[in-house]
């Protein structure tokens, strides 16, 4: 038996407003609460994405590890090429170490925080 359900990933951050529409416009979510200091975005079926606003944030560094990356997030995608051009046009940007072989690829949201996409079966 479970102690709980889980309810979302948390981002720290150092503007709220940037990863809301990022998160909003990449992955479908819709914001439920958003303010100065934190923000959660919904798929309403209980994916759950949250941001919270930290003093002196630092982004973590990829793929160096001065500043760990601590987690990251893997998105699905149809196709990879497609999917890279929409999330640069939003905001992401694609470090040149790409370890993926042609299978993922790895950017960074407007945060610094890693993320993979893949095409998922």
């Amino acid at each position: 038996m479970a102690v709980g359900r889980w309810a979302a990933v948390t981002l720290d951050c150092a503007d709220i407003a940037p990863l809301v529409d990022f998160y909003r416009d990449v992955a479908g979510l819709k914001p439920a609460h958003v303010s100065e200091n934190s923000g959660f975005l919904s798929n309403g079926d209980g994916v759950a994405l949250a941001m919270q606003r930290v003093e002196d944030y630092r982004p973590p560094e990829w793929p160096g590890q001065a500043v760990t990356q601590q987690l990251h997030l893997d998105l699905a995608v149809a196709d990879l090429d497609a999917a890279e051009a929409e999330l640069l046009h939003l905001g992401a940007t694609k470090p040149t170490d790409q370890p993926g072989n042609a299978k993922w690829r790895v950017y960074l949201d407007p945060a610094g925080h890693p993320f993979c996409t893949s095409v998922w079966d």
